[in-house]
């Protein structure tokens, strides 16, 4: 690994923050944690499912073989937001009848999931809903000195560039926050950075994740409700964990 690599991993602290794919594959090496954060809405589907109990199998979207995943799962597959059923959209999956396995395919949170299944030993799906539920967990279950790696998966450009995403950001603030105070000498910057976002935005949170672009857009296309429901701070005590291929609660 070059010298500028090495420096990109966030070396040597032991609680780390990026963005995307790529970032999670810089700083994830080595830790026992990886915490992965998609507000809008990957992880705040995860965390409405698994409050009701049910197994929810990430998937990459737009796979042809997305039908044949969930039939061999037993599971129902996510249709497309503001269809017939269950979709990426959590008021879908909150006001579901009955809901038990999912597959949730989805560009971004789903995605980074996955590509981080094989390289740390436990993901968790994180969003202000269980920020503080999940950091306690780690809390009580992590060595004092473990590394935990915060990835804020972004949205897209277009061009499939990465869109850093505000409330993503927040999302992995709230997360670290909400850390014993005992781990904030082992913050890289860039977890300080995320954390302070947070502690600045927390008085007025529910605007900004309406206000935010990401936001907006659920907005204008009328999915206001799950905007609100992302912004549920801290009204979850289901932590969601990776285990065989789906998240559960831990």
């Amino acid at each position: 690994m070059s010298e500028v690599q090495a420096a990109h991993r966030q070396l040597p602290f032991t609680v780390r923050f990026d963005w995307g794919h790529d970032g999670a594959m810089a700083v994830a090496p080595g830790a026992e944690l990886a915490v992965v954060v998609d507000v809008l809405c990957f992880t705040t589907c995860v965390s409405v499912a698994v409050d009701r109990g049910a197994d929810v199998f990430p998937y990459a979207w737009k796979d042809g073989g997305a039908a044949g995943f969930a039939a061999g799962k037993d599971a129902v597959l996510a249709g497309r937001r503001g269809g017939n059923g269950v979709s990426l959209s959590p008021a879908s999956l909150r006001s579901a009848p009955l809901l038990e396995r999912l597959v949730l395919p989805s560009p971004n949170g789903s995605a980074l999931a996955h590509a981080l299944s094989g390289t740390v030993p436990r993901v968790a799906a994180v969003c202000l809903r269980n920020a503080r539920a999940t950091a306690e967990w780690a809390a009580r279950n992590l060595p004092p000195a473990a590394v935990v790696a915060v990835i804020a998966a972004g949205e897209k450009w277009p061009n499939g560039g990465l869109r850093p995403a505000l409330e993503d950001q927040l999302g992995a603030g709230a997360f670290l926050a909400a850390l014993p105070e005992q781990r904030r000498p082992g913050f890289s910057p860039e977890a300080r950075w995320a954390m302070d976002a947070f502690t600045t935005a927390e008085p007025r949170l529910g605007d900004m994740l309406l206000e935010c672009s990401t936001g907006r857009e659920l907005v204008f296309g009328g999915y206001q409700e799950d905007v609100e429901i992302a912004g549920e701070l801290n009204q979850s005590a289901a932590v969601a964990l990776l285990d065989d291929g789906a998240f559960r609660r831990a």
